[in-house]
């Protein structure tokens, strides 16, 4: 985009504004500088507001039940290695074998040259194999380096590939360059699905967490997720909600489902119940799916696990009793 003449026709398949803010460089900032204002105020009021609701009995079982196949079982540390991504993946698979109904988690999340064990151990098994690619954490790399991380997960047999954007670029208003870059990564990594990760925590505020989902949105993401795990603040709720708010008004508009990914932070059934009333709320019943709502986390599969005994028996044996899996 950022070399693309005046001239180039618009994106094929979108809608007039849309297909014309993809145009040329000036044609997508004029578009994302001219979205409308997030107001700071209201939405963190919604947010609080939607976090305080009750759900119980058979509805939290059910909630907790979603949440668990909602989970991307995610080890991005540098000791990682095979063993270890072997016995996430039997936990990806059967995460409490004591109870064969608990659903299978949505995918297991690792680092590119880890991507083939990963495909090893859960072949056959239904559950996805993610991998974080673009120089992550921090996107500091040569767009080369970056598609050979991407084309390597690929090649390896990922499903899905998490990119991080280029920060730097996106707060310096260079809206093109992040945009040609998720398109390049976009392109590099068919037929595996594309989650965009924002970093929130380092974008300053809603208004440019609210321009970084559309610019992702309109590069092609088929997720937008708000964080590596890497920097505080990470997921929060008042910033899922704008990026839930981004997919559903791009469905609206285009007819294209497109998916949230909240990351870092939430460790509790409490936190991820409530995540999901937001789910229900600001996007709609449509993305009670793990299609297009996941979490990226790690601990919080095993609070889930205990949560669910309680449900289910009026107690649990605690954490000892359950498969620690970092």
């Amino acid at each position: 985009m950022v070399d693309s003449p005046p001239s180039s026709p618009p994106e094929a398949g979108l809608p007039g504004d849309l297909a014309e803010a993809t145009r040329d460089e000036a044609a997508l900032t004029r578009f994302l500088r001219g979205l409308p204002g997030i107001d700071a105020v209201g939405l963190e009021q919604r947010a609080a507001s939607l976090a305080g609701r009750a759900v119980k009995g058979d509805a939290k079982l059910r909630a907790i039940d979603t949440a668990i196949g909602m989970v991307d079982l995610t080890t991005l540390e540098g000791a990682d290695n095979a063993s270890k991504v072997r016995a996430l993946a039997a936990k990806a698979r059967h995460p409490d074998s004591r109870f064969p109904d608990v659903p299978r988690v949505a995918a297991l999340c690792v680092y590119p040259d880890l991507v083939s064990d990963a495909v090893a151990a859960l072949r056959g098994s239904g559950v996805g194999v993610a991998s974080v690619a673009t120089a992550f954490p921090s996107g500091r790399s040569t767009i080369r380096a970056k598609l050979a991380e991407v084309e390597l997960a690929v090649e390896s047999g990922a499903d899905e590939v998490d990119m991080v954007i280029d920060r730097g670029a996106f707060l310096a208003g260079e809206y093109g360059r992040v945009f040609d870059e998720i398109e390049q990564v976009r392109a590099a990594c068919a037929p595996a699905h594309l989650k965009v990760i924002l970093e929130t925590g380092e974008l300053g505020g809603y208004d440019n967490v609210w321009r970084a989902s559309w610019l992702a949105l309109l590069a092609g993401a088929d997720f937008v997720k708000t964080s590596t795990g890497k920097v505080s603040p990470a997921a929060t709720l008042p910033v899922t909600h704008v990026l839930l708010r981004a997919v559903r008004e791009w469905r609206d508009r285009t007819g294209q489902p497109r998916g949230v990914k909240p990351a870092g932070g939430i460790r509790t059934t409490k936190d991820a119940v409530r995540y999901l009333v937001a789910v229900l709320e600001v996007a709609g019943p449509e993305w009670l799916s793990p299609e297009l709502f996941r979490f990226g986390a790690s601990g919080l599969l095993n609070d889930l696990l205990m949560q669910r005994e309680t449900q289910l028996d009026g107690h649990y044996s605690g954490p000892d009793q359950v498969a620690v899996d970092l």
